[in-house]
Parts: C-alpha cells; structure tokens; sequence
C-alpha cells in the first residue's frame, strides 16, 4: 500500500483534505489508511491490503478496503451524540437481513459487536454489496424497489430493534397539521396554483388516523443497489425516523432519481410503478390511498427551490397539480 487513498467528498464542496484533518483528526489520507488498516486488524482481525478511497460528509466517513475474503467498506462517525443510535441501526440491520430484507449488514467483530467504540469515533465494517444505483429510467427495477419498500414497512412495523429506536426518536406532528404548517410558511416563491390545488386537496380528505412506525428515511437512487433484475440492497439506515409508512413511500416515488448531485424530479410513471410494486406487498388501505396524491404533491412543491430551478421541479409540481384538478376548462366551449 504504497499509494494514499483518493479523498472525496459525498456532499459538500469542502476541501477533503482539510476535512480529513479538521473533522476526523487525522493528518492526511496516508494517516487515514493507517488508520484504519490497523483499526480492522485489531478490532475484526481483518487483514487489509489495500485502501483505494475514503469519501466523507458531514460527520462520517467511509473507507473503501480490500481484504483476502474481499471488499469491505469500515464506516465511522465522530459525532458522539449519534453512537447509541448507530449502535442501535447496527442491531436492526442484522435483523433486517436475517429476515429477507436486501440490506448491507454489518460485520460482527470477534467479540460480538457491531459498532466499536475506538479512538473517540463509533466504527463498523460491512462486505462491499455488488450492484449499481438504481436506474429510474427501468421500470422494473423501479417497482421492484417499490416491493422491497413494502417489505421493509412490514419488518420494521413488527422488529424488536426497531422499537427499541423508537424510543430515541419524536413521533411526528399530526399529518394534515404538519402539511397545512408547510403551506401557511411556505415561501413567496412557491405562492403558485399547485399550492391552492393541495389545499383544496386537503379539504376533501377524510378525518382518521394513520398509524406511525420506524421507516428509513432516505429512500432514493443513491441508497438502492441494483443488479440487472432485481434490488441487491437497500442503504443507508442512518436518517431512520418515525412516520407515516404512505409518507415515505410517497417521499420516495418524488425522490427516487435523486443520487448526490443530481436533484431531479422523475416521470408520474415512475410515481405508479413505484406504487404498483408497494401495493403488490402491502396494499394501500383506503385512507392512506386518499392521502397519496397529497403527498406526493406537498413532496413536489417542497423541492422547488428558490431563483433559478435547473432540473424543473416548479413545472413538474405544476404539471402534477393540473393533473389532480383534472382538465381545465375550455373558455372557448359554448355553454348551455
């Protein structure tokens, strides 16, 4: 190992080679592959022979690793407050996968444990998943995912584990209090029609109560690994939170091209197959159907961004909200 690893950032334009230093305490990247290299051996017994790259954002890094039994990823996190919760998501991964949900599991050390507490940061290691990020542009694969999700919602909705990251979260605010909140701050640049097509929306929606359970948080293209006909792993667990499993699943549909860089809205099309794949596993109850266009809308709406708006999500929520209202009508039509 003679060469240091390629640093990178996942997210931020920060320099990674001040990163490396001013957040994570080591010297450069030659330091970091030390680093690690010896934290693997004493801790896993892993034998690493090579360290190719170390991406990094916000509070955590990964290094990728070779290893006589093959690629591994060590994951760490300076942030103190978060390692009972990575302990936590450490334990629901192995149940997770334990029971037929596509996840990267981590590596138990020899002594048992998942997440090892060493030099001030919480590190875990797990085998290199083979796949790339899914492709919105393959419906099939897109409601394979939708599938996966549902599975998911169902193992997460019964797991010991994940109760037990139940009680380090809030449950959220009441549903329609928490998108009317949205609308009546929503900033000056999203005052459009679509906005007035979800509060007409909203009006119209039955009273009762969705239930809430642990759901992943951040599903989208970045965190599915896929093969060329089926989910390999689903990624990623750190934005866990409780919610409403229709919310995410319509959270997902409108976020579902979204990698690192690329923060784009995707066709209605992948909206359906998102869900028909859902529904082939956990079909929608009758309530959380009538929420879907809502949500799916509010999501859209939220992402537009203020000024200029490269990838088009003002007229993909705009050309969403037409659809809900149905056609307009034809000013030149003769009347009765």
């Amino acid at each position: 190992m003679t060469s240091p690893p390629m640093l990178e950032m996942l997210w931020e334009a920060d320099d990674p080679a001040e990163v490396i230093t001013n957040r994570f305490g080591l010297a450069d990247a030659a330091a970091a592959r030390r680093w690690v290299t010896e934290a693997l051996a004493r801790h896993w017994s892993v034998d690493v022979t090579s360290c190719e790259r170390i991406v990094m954002s916000h509070t955590n890094a990964l290094a990728w690793v070779d290893t006589p039994s093959g690629r591994m990823i060590a994951k760490w996190s300076v942030a103190p407050e978060r390692f009972a919760r990575l302990a936590a998501l450490a334990r629901l991964t192995v149940e997770l996968e334990a029971r037929g949900v596509p996840v990267s599991a981590p590596v138990a050390a020899p002594d048992g444990r998942l997440q090892v507490e060493v030099d001030g940061v919480s590190l875990a290691v797990q085998h290199v998943v083979a796949g790339d990020l899914l492709d919105t542009g393959d419906l099939g694969l897109v409601r394979a995912t939708g599938a996966v999700l549902a599975r998911l919602h169902d193992v997460l909705a019964t797991s010991t584990a994940a109760g037990e990251l139940l009680a380090l979260v809030d449950p959220p605010a009441l549903l329609p209090d928490r998108v009317t909140g949205w609308l009546d701050a929503a900033p000056a640049h999203l005052a459009t029609p679509a906005c007035d097509t979800l509060r007409r929306l909203l009006v119209d929606l039955p009273a009762g109560p969705l239930p809430t359970q642990l759901v992943h948080g951040d599903v989208r293209a970045a965190n599915v690994l896929c093969t060329s006909d089926a989910v390999a792993a689903v990624l990623d667990l750190e934005e866990a939170r409780c919610d409403h499993a229709v919310v995410e699943m319509a959270r997902a549909a409108v976020l579902l091209g979204t990698r690192f860089h690329d923060w784009g809205p995707v066709t209605p099309d992948v909206h359906d197959s998102l869900r028909a794949g859902y529904e082939s596993v956990r079909p929608l109850t009758p309530l959380e159907a009538r929420w879907w266009d809502v949500l799916v809308l509010w999501t859209s709406l939220a992402m537009i961004p203020p000024g200029e708006d490269p990838t088009g999500w003002g007229p993909a929520a705009a050309d969403l909200a037409v659809r809900l209202d149905g056609p307009s009508p034809d000013p030149d039509a003769p009347t009765t």
